[in-house]
C-alpha cells in the first residue's frame, strides 16, 4: 500500500512537472523564435530519433532540414532544449564577427576533462588573455622556422608511401594522420614520436576515441538525460582511459622540459622577442599573463589543445586532398607542372617558405578541398543574452550550430558546389566571405590556420612530386560522417603509382 501511494505521488508529480514545462515552453514560443521552422519532435525526445543510426546519417539530415526549412532550422535536442542549425552566411557573420558571443555550445564541455580551459574551451576574460599570450606564437617569423620539421617528417611519410606502391587500394587516412601526428609533437613538444613507423600507438587511438565520444553523446537519443546516464556507460569507462593515456604522454613530456630547460639569450631571439626554434611548450614554460608565469595546468591544457587541433584537422584535409587529386587528373597534372615550375629537376631539394607561398595553384586546391571536405564540419556557440536580429529575437544560452558543410555545398554560393573546381576561388567572386570559413571567423578564427597551411603545402607538394595519385581498383565511394573532425567511415582509398 506504501509503495503504490508513493508511485502515485511520483507519477503526480512528474505529471506536474512535464505540464509546467511544456506550458513554459509554449510561453516561451510565444516571445521568441516566433519564424523559425523546424522538424517536429518528439514529446520526450525532440528530434534525436532521427540521428538514431547514428554519425553516418547525421550530415544528411542536418542538410535536409536545412534544405526543407530554410538556413535557420530550429532543432529539439530534447523534450524542452532546442537548438539553431545555420547556413545564412550573413547570420554567421553576425555571430562569428561579434566580440560578446565568444562562449562555446555546451558540446565542448565535455572536453573539459581532456583539454581543461584552454584556449579552444575557454571564454571570457581567461580566453581574451590566453588569445593574446599565444597570439606571438603563431607569428610567420616563428613558423616558417618549422620547416626543417616538415621536411623531416615529409621525407619518413614518403618513405613509408612507398611500400603502398601498385596496391590497387590503399586507404592513406591511417597513414597521413600519423605523419601529422609525427609533425604535431615535434612542432608543439620538441620531441619525435616516430608513430609513421610505429602506427599501432596508444595515443593515436586515444585521440580517435576522444575524437568520437563527444559526437555520440550529442545526438544519442539519451542525450537529454547524459548528464546522469553517461557515468554508467561504456562510453565514459572508455573516455578515462582514454585521457589518462593522453595526459600521461603530456605531463612526461613537461617533466622532461621542466628538467631540462632550453635557456633563451638575446641572440636567439627574432624581432618579436620569440626564440625562433623553440617548440610550442617552451614557449608555454617562458610565457607570462599578468606577469605571472603560467600553472602546470596551464601549460598541460594549452599543449593539449594545440595537439588536439593541430592533428587530426590536417590529416583530414591531406587526406581529402588526395583523394580529390587522384578522382581529378587534371587538376593533379595543374599541381605537378606548378612543382616542376618551382623545383625543376631537383624535385627533392628542401622546400623553402619562399617555395610554399609560390604554389598559388596548390594554394587553390586546398581550398577547394576545405570547402567539399571541410575538417571540421561545424562550430558551436551561444548566446551570452537575448539577441535581436532582423526582426527575431533569440534567448539567452541558445545553443547554435553555424553549420559550416552545408554552407560551403550550398549552389547558391557555390555553382555545382559538389565539382571539385579549385579555379572557383580565382574567377569567382563568393557572395558572402562568410559562406567560406573552413578555419572559422572572427575573434574566435583558428590560430593556427597560418601554421596548417603551411603543413599541408608541405606535405602534399611532396606527394605530388613522388607519386602519381589515381583512383582505387574498385572505386571508392566516400561515407562522410562527422566525429570532432570530418572523417569517411569506409576509409580514403586511392592508388599510388611511383613517378618517373
Amino acid at each position: 500500500m506504501y509503495f503504490l501511494m508513493l508511485f502515485s505521488i511520483l507519477v503526480c508529480f512528474l505529471f506536474v512537472f512535464i505540464v509546467t514545462k511544456l506550458s513554459r515552453t509554449r510561453r516561451y514560443h510565444n516571445r521568441y523564435l516566433k519564424d523559425i521552422i523546424g522538424p517536429k519532435p518528439n514529446i520526450l525526445i525532440g528530434n534525436l530519433l532521427d540521428f538514431l543510426e547514428g554519425r553516418p546519417v547525421i550530415l544528411k539530415r542536418l542538410t535536409q532540414y536545412t534544405q526543407t526549412y530554410g538556413p535557420i532550422v530550429k532543432v529539439h535536442d530534447g523534450p524542452f532544449s532546442m537548438a539553431l542549425v545555420i547556413t545564412d552566411p550573413k547570420f554567421m557573420e553576425y555571430i562569428l564577427s561579434s566580440t560578446k558571443i565568444i562562449s562555446k555550445a555546451f558540446q565542448y564541455d565535455f572536453f573539459h576533462e581532456w583539454l581543461g580551459t584552454g584556449l579552444l574551451t575557454s571564454t571570457g576574460i581567461k580566453w581574451r588573455k590566453r588569445r593574446k599570450m599565444l597570439t606571438p606564437s603563431f607569428h610567420f617569423s616563428i613558423l616558417e622556422n618549422f620547416m626543417d620539421v616538415f621536411e623531416k617528417v615529409g621525407d619518413i611519410f614518403i618513405e613509408r608511401l612507398w611500400e603502398e606502391v601498385g596496391k590497387p587500394s590503399v586507404d592513406i587516412y591511417p597513414l597521413v594522420s600519423l605523419c601529422t601526428l609525427d609533425i604535431i609533437c615535434e612542432a608543439s613538444m620538441g620531441i619525435s614520436i616516430n608513430a609513421i613507423n610505429d602506427g599501432d600507438s596508444e595515443y593515436v587511438r586515444s585521440v580517435k576515441q576522444m575524437c568520437q565520444i563527444p559526437v555520440d553523446r550529442t545526438f544519442d537519443f539519451t542525450a537529454p538525460f547524459q548528464p546522469w546516464i553517461h557515468p554508467i556507460t561504456p562510453n565514459y569507462f572508455k573516455q578515462k582511459r582514454a585521457i589518462k593515456v593522453l595526459h600521461e604522454h603530456t605531463d612526461r613530456v613537461i617533466d622532461e622540459r621542466i628538467k631540462n630547460p632550453i635557456n633563451i639569450s638575446d641572440e636567439d631571439k627574432d624581432s618579436v622577442g620569440m626564440k625562433k626554434r623553440l617548440a610550442f611548450l617552451d614557449l608555454l614554460l617562458t610565457a607570462t599573463i599578468d606577469g605571472k608565469p603560467l600553472s602546470r595546468m596551464d601549460i598541460r591544457e594549452e599543449v593539449d589543445t594545440f595537439m588536439f587541433e593541430g592533428h587530426d584537422t590536417t590529416s583530414a584535409a591531406i587526406a581529402f586532398a588526395m583523394f580529390s587529386l587522384a578522382e581529378n587528373r587534371g587538376i593533379q597534372q595543374k599541381v605537378l607542372e606548378e612543382q616542376i615550375s618551382i623545383f625543376g629537376e631537383k624535385k627533392n631539394r628542401k622546400t623553402t617558405t619562399t617555395d610554399l607561398q609560390d604554389m598559388k595553384y596548390l594554394e587553390l586546391v586546398i581550398k577547394e578541398t576545405l570547402r567539399l571536405y571541410p575538417s571540421v564540419p561545424w562550430v558551436g556557440r551561444k548566446f551570452p543574452e537575448d539577441i535581436e536580429w532582423e526582426g527575431t529575437l533569440y534567448p539567452k544560452d541558445m545553443n547554435l550550430m553555424l553549420y559550416i558543410f552545408g554552407t560551403q555545398r550550398d549552389a547558391r554560393y557555390f555553382p555545382e558546389p559538389l565539382k571539385f573546381r579549385p579555379e572557383r576561388f580565382l574567377d569567382t567572386e563568393i557572395p558572402n566571405p562568410f559562406a567560406y570559413v573552413p578555419f572559422s571567423a572572427g575573434p574566435r578564427n583558428c590560430i593556427g590556420q597560418r601554421f596548417a597551411m603551411m603543413e599541408m603545402k608541405s606535405t602534399i607538394s611532396k606527394i605530388v612530386r613522388n607519386f602519381e595519385l589515381l583512383p582505387a581498383t574498385p572505386k571508392h565511394e566516400l561515407q562522410l560522417a562527422p566525429e570532432v573532425i570530418l572523417v569517411s567511415k569506409n576509409g580514403i582509398r586511392i592508388s599510388l603509382n611511383r613517378r618517373k
